[in-house]
C-alpha cells in the first residue's frame, strides 16, 4: 500500500501538470505521513541530497556553457566543422553533427547544444535548400552526443545517485567512444537521407582557410583538453575543473575574442542561477523519493522479480532498456537519473554489469527520451529554433532515432566500447 501511495500520488500530480520537483516532494511527504514517520525526514533527505560537494560542478559547467554560447565560441566551432566536412553530400547535415561533437565537449548539455548549434545551423540549412524537418531532427538527436562527452553534468548526477562510489573521471572517459560512435552513426544516416532527398554539397574552402578557421577555434577547443586532461590525470576534481572552465571561458570571451558584452555576462549569470536552482530542487526532492524506494526495499524486489522472469543477462538488459526508454518519454532526465539509479543499478550489478558501463547505457537511454514526445525537452528546443510544430518533426525523425537506438544496442551488448578507454587511462 505504501508503494501505491508513493507512485499513485506522483503519477496523479504529474498528469495534472505539476512540476516534477513538486511531484517528487509531495509524493514523498504523503508516503512518509502514511508510514507514520516524522515529516521532517523528507526535508532531511532533501537537504542531504543537495549538500553534496560534487554537485558544485553542475552550476559552473552550466555557467561556462552559457558564457561560450554568448561569447561566440559556438559560432567558431560550427565554422570549423563546416570547413572540415561541409564538402560531403548533404554537407551542412554533416557539419551539424560534427559541431555537436565539438560544442558538446565544451558544454556537456544537450539543451545548450540544441540551442547553440541549432540557432546557428538551422537557418543556414533552410536558406540553402534543406528541408526544415531534416535540419531540426538532426540537431535534436545530435545534441544527445553532448550527454556522453565530458563535461557531462548528467554523469556527475549519476555518480552521486550511485552513492558517490563511481569515479567521475571514469564516467567522463567511458562516454567518449559511445559518443563518437553515435556521431558516426548519425553522420552516415544524414548522408543517406541527404542522398535520398537530393541535398547539395558545399565547396571545400582549401587547406589554408581550414587552418585559419582552426586557429580561431583553438581557444575554445583547449577547454576540452583542460577539463578532461585535468580530471583524468587527477590534477583537479570535477568540481574544481568546472570553476576553471568558467574562469577560462571568461578570459577567452572577454580578452581573446572580445565578444562578450557586460549585458551578455549578466544574462548568462542570471540564466545559470535559474537553471541551477531548478536542477538542485529536482535533485533534492528526488533524493527523498529515492530514499523511500530504498526504505521500502524496491530495488531488492525488482532484482527478485527480474530473476524470476529470466536469468539471461541479454534479456534483462533488453528489458531494462525498454523500461528506461518508456520512462524517458514521460520525465526529464535529471530526476529520472536520481530515481532510477537506486532501482536499476543493483539489478544491473546482480547480472554482472559494471556500474560505469551501466551509467553510459542509462545516460544514452534517457538522452533518447529527451528527443521523444510528449516530454522531450530537447525536441521542444529544436522545434522552437526551427519554428515548426512537433508533429512535423516527429513524422520524419525515425531514421535518426534508429541510428541512436542502434548505437544504444551496440553500447549495451559490447561493454568494451564503454570500459576499454577507462581501463587504458587507469
Amino acid at each position: 500500500m505504501e508503494l501505491y501511495v508513493l507512485f499513485g500520488t506522483f503519477v496523479v500530480l504529474l498528469l495534472i501538470g505539476t512540476p516534477v520537483a513538486f511531484c517528487l516532494g509531495v509524493s514523498s511527504f504523503a508516503t512518509v505521513l502514511y508510514l507514520g514517520l516524522p515529516p521532517v525526514v523528507v526535508f532531511q533527505r532533501l537537504n542531504s541530497g543537495v549538500s553534496v560537494f560534487a554537485l558544485m560542478a553542475i552550476p559552473f559547467f552550466i555557467y561556462a556553457g552559457d558564457l561560450m554560447v554568448r561569447g561566440d565560441i559556438a559560432r567558431r566551432l560550427v565554422a570549423l566543422a563546416g570547413a572540415m566536412v561541409g564538402h560531403l553530400r548533404g554537407g551542412l547535415g554533416q557539419v551539424n553533427v560534427l559541431a555537436s561533437v565539438m560544442f558538446g565537449g565544451v558544454s556537456g548539455s544537450a539543451a545548450a547544444d540544441a540551442s547553440a548549434v541549432g540557432g546557428l545551423m538551422v537557418p543556414q540549412m533552410k536558406a540553402r535548400g534543406y528541408d526544415v524537418d531534416y535540419a531540426v531532427n538532426l540537431t535534436v538527436v545530435g545534441s544527445i552526443i553532448a550527454l556522453l562527452l565530458p563535461p557531462s553534468h548528467n554523469m556527475i548526477i549519476y555518480s552521486i545517485s550511485a552513492g558517490g562510489r563511481i569515479s567521475i573521471a571514469d564516467l567522463f572517459t567511458a562516454g567518449i567512444i559511445p559518443g563518437l560512435l553515435l556521431a558516426l552513426s548519425l553522420m552516415i544516416t544524414a548522408y543517406y537521407v541527404a542522398v535520398k532527398r537530393g541535398y547539395p554539397t558545399e565547396t571545400f574552402p582549401g587547406l589554408r582557410a581550414v587552418g585559419a578557421i582552426f586557429a580561431g577555434a583553438v581557444p575554445g577547443l583547449i577547454l576540452v583538453a583542460i577539463i578532461f586532461g585535468g580530471v583524468r590525470s587527477g590534477i583537479f576534481t570535477a568540481s574544481e575543473s568546472s570553476n576553471i572552465a568558467v574562469v577560462y571561458a571568461l578570459l577567452v570571451t572577454f580578452f581573446v575574442y572580445r565578444t562578450l558584452s557586460f549585458r551578455d555576462f549578466v544574462e548568462a549569470t542570471m540564466a545559470a542561477v535559474r537553471t541551477t536552482a531548478m536542477v538542485l530542487l529536482v535533485i533534492g526532492c528526488a533524493a527523498s523519493f529515492g530514499w523511500l524506494l530504498a526504505y521500502l526495499k524496491v530495488p531488492t524486489a525488482m532484482v527478485a522479480a527480474l530473476q524470476d522472469f529470466s536469468d539471461n543477462p541479454i534479456v534483462i538488459l533488453l528489458l531494462l532498456n525498454v523500461v528506461l526508454l518508456i520512462l524517458g518519454t514521460f520525465m526529464d532526465m535529471s530526476p529520472l537519473i536520481v530515481i532510477t539509479t537506486p532501482i536499476f543499478l543493483p539489478v544491473a550489478q546482480a547480472f554482472g554489469v559494471d556500474p560505469v558501463h551501466f551509467g553510459v547505457i542509462l545516460i544514452l537511454n534517457l538522452g533518447i527520451g529527451l528527443c521523444t514526445p510528449p516530454v522531450g525537452a530537447v525536441l521542444f528546443v529544436g522545434c522552437a529554433v526551427g519554428r515548426i510544430p512537433i508533429w512535423q518533426a516527429v513524422r520524419t525523425i525515425w531514421p535518426f532515432y534508429s541510428a541512436a537506438f542502434a548505437t544504444l544496442m551496440l553500447v549495451t551488448y559490447i561493454p568494451g566500447l564503454s570500459l576499454w578507454l577507462p581501463s587504458l587511462f587507469r
